[in-house]
């Protein structure tokens, strides 16, 4: 590894107006100079599209895109990891805010870990609300993010995943063949099979600043008669019935039960019936499993 790797950053915004300046800000204010910036725009029906054409008369060598129609996340982050050119990558959303000295932070545990098969480090945020107010740290004394061998804490619910603060080896995405666009989220899914072939580092560090908005995607797992969280629970049993394929032990079958049993609830409060009789179908065949 070079002591300077380059490191990709892929911002995608969608309707960040208000926000996409600071986030874009954030990443060429880094304490680490190395960095590639490649910005989207998933056809915002804002004015996310001028407000960034706007910032690039002052930063005209960075790379950016604009969707002609709405593509999502997925199919959107992988045309320009594709075009990435750095060693690692990081999935910044635009409404996101990457503290100072994250990517220093990240690239120095990725050269100083002792993993030698390290494929994603990761840390602690701080959430906040649209006007940048402090909202709870992610991560509290009553967690405790793993490092190594991660896979069993990722399919099952003792630890929750803070994928907004990770630093993806670009070689991982080639390999596992980048975000699953059938997913109306990917961050989970990415986790999951990563965590079965590569190690993973904690950073015990605030990274990024999170914000919380009603229209992000946590606000609708649990809406009745919505559309968009008919979608993510397709989403979410679709990444459980692969843990299911890729676990190996009785534990692991155990730690995917807990991860059903938490889905469960979420489906029950948005009366996602069909759905809900396909999970308890999979939570039958995990219990028989871990037995």
């Amino acid at each position: 590894m070079q002591n300077f790797p380059l490191v990709s950053v892929i911002c995608l915004s969608y309707n960040h107006e208000a926000y996409v300046v600071e986030a874009l800000n954030s990443v060429i204010n880094q304490t680490y100079s190395n960095i590639e910036l490649l910005i989207a725009d998933d056809c915002s029906s804002d004015h996310s599209v001028g407000v960034i054409q706007d910032w690039l008369q002052h930063h005209p060598n960075v790379y950016f895109s604009a969707n002609e129609k709405n593509l999502g996340n997925t199919k959107t982050f992988n045309q320009l990891a594709k075009k990435a050119k750095g060693e690692f990558i990081i999935d910044l959303a635009a409404d996101d805010v990457l503290l100072p000295n994250c990517i220093e932070k990240q690239v120095t545990t990725f050269q100083n870990s002792k993993y030698e098969n390290l494929g994603i480090v990761y840390g602690n945020l701080i959430e906040i609300d649209e006007n940048g107010n402090f909202i709870r740290n992610y991560y509290t004394e009553e967690d405790h993010p793993e490092s190594g061998n991660i896979y069993k804490m990722v399919i099952g619910r003792t630890t929750k995943i803070c994928s907004v603060s990770s630093m993806v080896k670009k070689s991982i995405f080639e390999k596992l063949g980048y975000y699953d666009e059938n997913l109306a989220y990917e961050d989970l899914d990415l986790w999951v099979r990563a965590s079965r072939v590569y190690e993973f580092e904690y950073i015990d560090a605030f990274l990024v600043k999170k914000r919380e908005l009603s229209t992000s995607l946590s606000a609708f797992f649990t809406q009745r008669n919505n559309k968009k969280t008919k979608r993510l629970h397709e989403s979410s049993l679709t990444i459980l019935k692969k843990a299911y394929c890729l676990n190996q032990t009785k534990d692991e079958y155990k730690a995917l039960l807990g991860r059903i049993q938490f889905e469960f609830y979420k489906f029950l409060k948005s009366r996602n019936y069909l759905l809900l009789f396909q999970l308890l179908f999979l939570g039958l065949k995990t219990k028989y499993k871990s037995v």
